[in-house]
């Protein structure tokens, strides 16, 4: 192991590093909620585009299920 490190305290550390790690970004959606908004900012960022690959890229995203029909 790296470090004269055993393979007790090797996995203690990145269990914790992991629970750690998720717990943070469940509280970062919880208490932010960065992904309410995210057909208004797809939309938004479409609208910039031609209309051709707004057409295209729209149907994509609408089949694949991430953006609302409208």
């Amino acid at each position: 192991m790296p470090a004269g490190v055993t393979w007790g305290q090797y996995i203690a550390f990145s269990s914790a590093a992991m629970l750690s790690m998720l717990a943070g970004s469940q509280i970062v959606h919880q208490y932010y909620k960065p992904l309410r908004d995210l057909n208004e900012y797809i939309n938004k960022e479409l609208r910039s585009l031609p209309d051709n690959v707004q057409v295209k890229i729209r149907q994509e995203l609408q089949d694949e299920g991430i953006l609302n029909k409208t």
